[in-house]
This record gives structure tokens, sequence and C-alpha cells, in this order.
């Protein structure tokens, strides 16, 4: 399971082009599940980034969580983390997970994340048409893999 987590002051992720999602300070994360991945992943990097430690403190270092913070956190699948250009230029997707398998590990992260985590998750909803919009501040920007 690979996750891009972002740090924002704002983001938004609008559904269809219809429902829009919002949050102020906190973290976005794109969230792609592979074909390999297993329940056990989800749990881990839910409950790792629930805990991480990005956010400055008064010392401006890099010492606080989310959840210290009064941050939120708002989750997008995008099965397009696990895409592979080593072989020509059109990405094989081959890597990531059918829906059969992602769609209950993308709701068991968002689950555990809503468990571990001191503040409101929101997310998108897995499958849709999504328009994401965010502000990046740092710019700060983690890329996490369950595997590694």
């Amino acid at each position: 399971m690979v996750a891009v987590v972002q740090l924002v002051s704002e983001a938004s992720v609008e559904i269809d082009s219809d429902e829009i999602r919002s949050i102020e300070t906190g973290l976005v994360i794109f969230l792609g599940v592979g074909c390999d991945d297993q329940l056990d992943d989800s749990f881990w990097l839910a409950r790792k980034i629930a805990n991480i430690r990005i956010f400055k403190d008064e010392e401006n270092k890099i010492n606080l969580s989310t959840s210290d913070v009064g941050g939120d956190m708002l989750v997008v699948s995008q099965f397009t983390l696990l895409a592979d250009l080593r072989k020509g230029n059109r990405p094989s997707l081959n890597a990531a997970a059918s829906n059969e398998v992602a769609i209950p590990l993308y709701n068991a992260f968002i689950s555990e994340l809503k468990r571990v985590f001191n503040g409101r998750v929101l997310s998108g909803e897995f499958g849709s048409s999504m328009r994401v919009s965010l502000v990046n501040v740092g710019p700060f920007t983690l890329i996490i893999n369950s595997r590694n």
C-alpha cells in the first residue's frame, strides 16, 4: 500500500461534479492499494499516518502531529500510484489491486484512521470522478510504502 501524504493549509475534493468535502490545516492522503496488499498494510499505514509528526512546534522544529495542531485528514484513492513506467511510455497499472481487493482495504484504512486519529477524517469516493484542490505547505510531501 502506497500513500502520498501532503501537509496542507486547505484542501477539498469534489465528487462527480457535485459534493465537496473540505478541510483546513491537516493532511491530504492519496492512497494506492496494490495487488499483494493485506489488511495489516491498511492498519499499519493508518496508525503511522495518524501519529506522524510533521508540523512545526513553537521552536520551528518539525515535532507535532496532526492531532497536536487540531488538524484534519482527507483521504483520496489513487490507484495510479502503483503505475509502472519502466517499459515504454504508457503506464502499466497491473500492480494496482482490483476493486474487489482494493475497496475493502481502502475502507479498512479509513476506518482504522478514524479509530486512531483524534480529528476529522474525510474521504473521496472510491472509483468516482474527483477533482482535488490543495495548498501544500512547505512544500512538505512524504511517500510511505507499507512494504518498506
